[in-house]
């Protein structure tokens, strides 16, 4: 019964069907609309960032020019012969003088003698537990920690690292020297990748200097080997760590790290004869990370302008971190 009142339920539902598409067209088109503007507007974030990082780049290469013509008028100025390499650990960069020239290498030997060590012991030729005595003829000057030691007194192979590498104890080194030998040691120093670096004779063996016996090494093989190092990758991470502790451990802090700031975080081995003043390590700052390897022959008396140059170089380099951060 339709009580005369006409039914057309399908047609209004028809309807209801039509706006309720035009609608979600509606909605669909403003959705794909600001989608397409919000993609457009990322894309020209996108493209204005790479243009700004460009600009950046080309700033801090520039920069890095300029450290570089810094660095080079003050090797210019100094007197005696400078082997130096400085790089920058994020982008590769590096700053080259005389990397390659020959430079008695005073304590800076004792580097690759630890790293010998550890190799000896991976290769199983020794244990790093092995106990070692000491000798009369091993004392020597420059020795603050066996030096108090009596002949006879006994140190383990690892007991020996902290006080040639932290303190520069020549008598622990020369222990060392005598444990593994000379021909082992240089056979190590070639299997580890070292092209220049030698050692001839203990330390403090000035009978075996003046007869042209000389231990030497340039600033790219140290270079090399704080870059293996710093990437763990000598022998291993677990090896490289320990390397690099006893390093950031270093007493003499008269040169890489003279200058810097307090609390700049620094891992570096020193050496010093006469005539002769290296620092070599590695910087970590909160604006990026650099090495630098300075090996200094001079004829001064005393070392304190060769000293005084590395700590320059070494702020030079560290300012240019600074200025390069503020900058961004």
């Amino acid at each position: 019964m339709n009580f005369g009142v006409e039914q057309n339920f399908p047609a209004l539902d028809l309807l209801e069907i039509m706006k309720a598409r035009s609608v979600f067209l509606i909605i669909l088109s403003i959705i794909f609309g600001a989608a397409l503007f919000f993609a457009y507007k990322a894309f020209i974030n996108h493209k204005q960032q790479i243009k700004c990082g460009q600009i950046l780049l080309e700033k801090r290469r520039q920069s890095w020019l300029k450290l570089k013509k810094d660095i080079g008028n003050k090797v210019g100025h100094f007197r005696g012969t400078v082997g130096m390499v400085i790089e920058d650990l994020d982008m590769g960069w590096k700053i080259t003088f005389n990397e390659d020239t020959l430079i008695p290498s005073a304590s800076l030997v004792k580097v690759p003698i630890m790293l010998s060590c550890f190799y000896a012991a991976q290769d199983g030729k020794i244990s790093l537990k092995d106990a070692i005595s000491l000798k009369s003829s091993e004392k020597v000057s420059g020795s603050k920690v066996l030096g108090k030691e009596p002949p006879g007194a006994v140190f383990t192979v690892e007991e020996l690292f902290n006080p040639m590498i932290t303190q520069s104890d020549n008598a622990a080194a020369n222990v060392l020297i005598d444990f593994l030998g000379l021909d082992t040691l240089n056979r190590y120093f070639k299997k580890m990748g070292l092209k220049n670096t030698n050692i001839a004779r203990r330390m403090m063996d000035f009978v075996e200097r003046r007869a042209g016996e000389e231990n030497y090494t340039t600033a790219q093989d140290m270079a090399y080997l704080l870059e293996e190092l710093y990437y763990r990758k000598f022998l291993n991470k677990e090896v490289s760590e320990k390397c690099l502790k006893l390093l950031g451990e270093q007493k003499i802090n008269d040169r890489i790290p003279r200058k810097l700031p307090r609390g700049t975080y620094v891992v570096h081995k020193t050496g010093l004869e006469k005539h002769v003043c290296h620092d070599v390590g590695v910087v970590f700052t909160n604006k990026g990370n650099f090495l630098i390897c300075v090996l200094a022959k001079h004829e001064d008396r005393l070392a304190k302008h060769a000293k005084r140059f590395i700590s320059d170089v070494t702020l030079l380099t560290y300012n240019y971190y600074q200025y390069q951060c503020a900058r961004k």
